[in-house]
């Protein structure tokens, strides 16, 4: 067991590696960098500052020169090389590459071009965020569809199955940005009732509130956006959860433990229980990681929560490649560790599966 969780750490570089690789070398041939966006707000401006370290161009170094770059045209060669120093382009690829990397390994992702804050900084202000939204998401997730996925196999073509059926499915069907407008507007002082507030993780008097009064004040901003999420996402992991139990019911061995004279529930989790979860355990990795980061980007929006998810795609549209790749490693770090806890997950739950064994 420890030999095989150790090497599943040490993959853990090499494919870290070729991800970030592979998004650095889409990224340099993507157009419209920081460079040149920081040229197009020159040009733009007329000679104005850049809002980073330009203040005080004046519109006579915009007369004659020109670059490689979009929009560079009539740029003095000395102008856009400042430029290209402040993002640090003024090194080839491979050297900011490796350059990169190697910070990496000290988990210094730089600092942000747009938001005068280094990365890991801002990581940290939004990891709390995302994290509240992950875990109580993926927890109520898996406590309300698992159940009530058992409970439709067992129950399978009763009028509870069918009734469940139909909210599972209406509930699908309307995307979890629109179950989270409408959550506003009943319950957010959109038109109806205030309940709950609109805006942030914790209120603004959270520091002077007793303990107590904290974990109140955070479960009631908590509510709305983890409901939205939840609605939406746990169709999906109920009807998966009842046709696994379903395809085991089915089996001979089922047949059999009844015929040994065990009751439904024995035979259900004593037996059923352990195989039909193994599908069930691997799809928590991608869940958790979904509605972790990417899945919960319009609730972040619409709740006015800054977390990871609107912070990497706020960094994609402003081409703030330090946070765009700093994000992008701690998701990938992420999800990896997680897929490693999935993995010895399966181990506990039916101890015949050996992955250390098949590695050999």
């Amino acid at each position: 067991m420890l030999i095989y969780i150790l090497k599943r750490l040490l993959l853990i570089v090499p494919t870290l590696l070729g991800i970030l690789l592979l998004n650095f070398v889409i990224v340099q041939a993507a157009p419209g960098g920081p460079v040149e966006k920081a040229i197009a707000q020159l040009q733009g401006i007329g000679g104005g500052g850049a809002g980073s370290g330009f203040a005080g161009t004046t519109q006579d170094l915009v007369n004659s020169g020109g670059g490689d770059y979009r929009g560079s045209r009539g740029m003095p060669p000395e102008l856009l090389e400042r430029i290209e120093k402040l993002y640090g382009f003024d090194k080839p690829a491979p050297e900011r590459f490796w350059l990169m990397i190697k910070r990496y390994l000290t988990f210094d992702f730089g600092e942000s071009y747009y938001r005068d804050k280094d990365v890991s900084t801002l990581i940290a202000e939004r990891l709390p965020v995302s994290i509240s939204l992950g875990l109580w998401s993926t927890l109520i997730t898996y406590l309300v569809a698992v159940p009530l996925g058992i409970k439709k196999a067992v129950r399978d073509g009763s009028r509870f199955d069918v009734w469940s059926s139909t909210a599972i499915i209406v509930g699908y069907a309307i995307p979890s940005f629109l179950i989270a407008i409408l959550l506003v507007v009943l319950f957010a002082g959109g038109s109806y009732w205030e309940w709950f507030p609109l805006r942030g993780l914790t209120s603004d008097n959270f520091d002077q509130l007793p303990w107590w009064g904290q974990a109140l004040d955070y479960l009631h901003h908590i509510t709305l956006p983890t409901l939205a999420i939840v609605i939406g996402n746990f169709a999906t992991l109920t009807m998966l959860t009842k046709n696994s139990f379903l395809d085991e019911i089915s089996k001979q061995y089922v047949q059999t433990a009844r015929a040994k004279g065990l009751d439904e529930n024995g035979v259900l989790y004593g037996h059923v229980f352990r195989n039909a979860m193994l599908i069930i355990i691997a799809g928590f990795p991608a869940a958790f990681v979904g509605m972790f980061f990417t899945g919960v980007l319009l609730i972040e929006y619409i709740f006015s929560l800054d977390g990871l998810g609107l912070l990497g795609f706020e960094s994609v549209i402003n081409r703030d490649y330090p946070v765009v790749f700093g994000t992008l490693f701690i998701f990938t770090l992420i999800g990896m560790l997680l897929k490693l806890i999935s993995d010895l997950t399966y181990m506990w739950v039916d101890p015949r599966i050996d992955f250390e064994r098949r590695a050999r």
